[in-house]
């Protein structure tokens, strides 16, 4: 019959009982996967590993700042890797670098899972937090407003 509509036999599914085949066009059914791959590689989202680098002194505004950066990361549904390095003396105050970690990690807590807890490597102290996966409601909303706060301002 294939070869009478000048077409080929594909077999489809070899493991079931009796086997499945099809009349078809082997070039366009092989061009149409191709398409479907194709489609659903650029769909697709590559997580990247954001970092951000504190010092133990780092100012107020300076830390609004990359806190925000963060944020706009998270929104992206990127990893973010929070750094503190330490130079010189400062080496001997761990415990400010740890306090800054859990600082972010409070303002931030309503949009991060923390992924690996503030972690003590050489000269540095570094966590990974990733985004929430409803992280997509609060895009929105500005940083720092809750769904209470929008509900009353409607009434």
């Amino acid at each position: 019959m294939a070869k009478q509509q000048n077409l080929d036999l594909v077999e489809i599914s070899p493991s079931a009982n009796p086997p499945v085949c099809r009349i078809l066009d082997f070039g366009q059914y092989h061009y149409q996967k191709e398409r479907k791959m194709r489609e659903s590689r650029k769909k697709q989202h590559v997580v990247q590993v954001k970092e951000i680098k504190f010092g133990p002194n780092t100012e107020e505004h300076d830390y609004n700042f990359k806190k925000n950066n963060a944020l706009k990361f998270l929104m992206q549904h990127n990893k973010v890797k929070f750094t503190v390095r330490f130079r010189g003396r400062q080496l001997a105050h761990k415990e400010i670098g740890f306090d800054l970690l859990k600082r972010l990690e409070e303002d931030l807590k309503e949009y991060i899972e923390v992924d690996s807890k503030p972690v003590t490597e050489g000269r540095t102290i570094f966590m990974i937090v990733a985004p929430k996966r409803d992280i997509d409601k609060f895009a929105e909303q500005k940083p720092g407003e809750t769904e209470v706060e929008e509900t009353e301002s409607k009434e």
